[in-house]
């Protein structure tokens, strides 16, 4: 009877203590996400939009526009980048002088609504047509992708080839990089949530993008910068993004390789790509041997290559479009 007693107030303490420690857990969730809801309501001052706030499909879409000249570069970020406009300043405030800029920033990016809608190729290509149009810009389009919108910009070509007069690709994505890549749908999820509470406000330095690190950002747009990270960090536009990334590549590749100029810069695969160096140049490679008009730069640094090598990657496309 003893020994009966013993065990049940022992089974007593632990789920006191248990429910201690969920009551202490829940009380620093609210803490946490009071605080994050603060401080976005402060940071809202410094977070104006820093383009035009055009309409695409009953929402607002972001584009931004500088610069003059007869072509027209379209900035496309990779996937969950998320201030497209601030990431690429670094690189087009070094050709706005030479060629009309656009940065646009998809659902769930930047100054963009977040909407969780399908995320398939056309859907997307659809989205960004619209808003340039929107603002006032008419193809054809010097496009130039970043990372996973490579797959955009190819199928764009693919599908509207009279829009699009060349591709510039920053350390681009194409097809074959999905056959073997991983994506953790269930961690981008875990850290939505964890954004969406606050908890990334803990982390030291998770802000602090290659554009804030290395790039030419003034103080006030590193400050932009990441009161947006805040705001835009694995929203459910990119996680719809991602779940789709692999069928999107899929079908880039069933309607072949696009014949038009390409100039493709090339990472050392560092920065969080998956791959290992040899692997990660060999594939983009492989892929523009098969373009006539095709060539390409390797560069010694990570994936966000235009916020290392802004420079060289401005003078090499100066000299890329002159000749064509």
């Amino acid at each position: 009877m003893v020994k009966k007693e013993a065990l049940w107030r022992k089974g007593r303490g632990i789920v006191k203590t248990l429910l201690i420690i969920v009551a202490v857990l829940i009380f620093l969730i609210l803490v946490l996400y009071i605080n994050h809801k603060i401080r976005l309501k402060k940071e809202t001052e410094i977070t104006l939009p820093l383009g035009q706030i055009v309409e695409v499909d009953g929402h607002n879409m972001s584009v931004y526009t500088e610069g003059k000249g007869d072509a027209t570069l379209v900035f496309m970020s990779g996937g969950g980048t998320c201030s497209p406009i601030l990431d690429f300043k670094s690189l087009y405030s070094l050709l706005n002088d030479r060629y009309k800029i656009a940065v646009v920033e998809k659902f769930g990016y930047g100054f963009s609504d977040i909407v969780d809608k399908s995320r398939d190729l056309d859907s997307i290509l659809e989205d960004t047509r619209a808003a340039l149009t929107a603002a006032g810009l008419t193809a054809p389009y010097v496009l130039c992708p970043h990372s996973m919108s490579g797959l955009e910009a190819l199928y764009w070509t693919q599908k509207y080839p009279d829009e699009v007069s060349a591709i510039i690709g920053f350390d681009m994505a194409v097809p074959q990089y999905y056959d073997s890549m991983k994506i953790s749908i269930p961690m981008m999820k875990v850290t939505s949530f964890g954004a969406s509470i606050g908890v990334t406000r803990l982390i030291p330095g998770i802000s602090d993008s290659e554009a804030i690190k290395h790039g030419t950002l003034t103080d006030e747009e590193k400050e932009i910068y990441k009161a947006i990270f805040y705001r835009r960090t694995a929203t459910v536009s990119m996680i719809n993004e991602a779940e789709v990334v692999k069928a999107n590549a899929e079908r880039v590749n069933e309607l072949g390789v696009p014949q038009l100029p390409m100039l493709l810069f090339i990472s050392d695969g560092s920065g969080g790509t998956g791959f290992d160096k040899e692997t990660w140049r060999k594939i983009p490679i492989e892929y523009i041997s098969q373009i006539k008009a095709g060539t390409y730069v390797e560069l010694d640094c990570p994936h966000y290559i235009h916020n290392y090598e802004y420079e060289t990657i401005g003078r090499e496309i100066v000299e890329f479009l002159t000749i064509q």
